[in-house]
């Protein structure tokens, strides 16, 4: 009956000394990254060519959700672009996300526009972000409206 107790009392100290020091060793929660979307410019006359470019901030370069995630515009005049890519099978630690997007497009009308930006892993949105644009009539059309 000693010796049993002797080993479940060493099994109960290895237990309670060994397991956080496993837990100790594990590689810190990935931190989640965040977007931001710049348009220039914001305003101007129709035909209005709009660069907008999303750059991912903060968080870890390995974030998993983000890595080889697709990307969609919705430009807020009914049309959309889409891109993906080709990428290797994600490793922990060592594959990093892409920091940049950008896209280019024309407004031929006026009107207030919302750009909405998503990042989608298949059809999965995992980060959206949007600006507006506002775009007024040619100076052409104004220009014979006042004569």
């Amino acid at each position: 009956m000693t010796g049993l107790r002797r080993v479940s009392s060493l099994c109960l100290l290895l237990c309670v000394t060994v397991i956080p020091g496993v837990y100790a060793r594990q590689k810190p929660a990935a931190r989640k990254p965040s977007l931001s979307l710049k348009a220039q410019p914001t305003l101007g006359f129709a035909p209005l060519r709009v660069r907008a470019v999303i750059d991912i901030k903060d968080g870890s370069d390995d974030y998993e959700e983000f890595y080889c995630a697709g990307a969609e515009w919705d430009w807020g005049d009914g049309t959309m672009s889409e891109n993906s890519s080709d990428c290797d099978p994600y490793v922990a630690g060592t594959s990093k996300i892409q920091r940049r997007f950008s896209g280019d497009h024309t407004y031929r009308q006026q009107g207030e526009f919302k750009i909405v930006f998503k990042l989608k892993q298949k059809t999965k949105p995992v980060a959206a972000v949007n600006a507006t644009v506002q775009v007024r009539r040619s100076e052409e059309h104004t220009s014979e409206l006042q004569s």
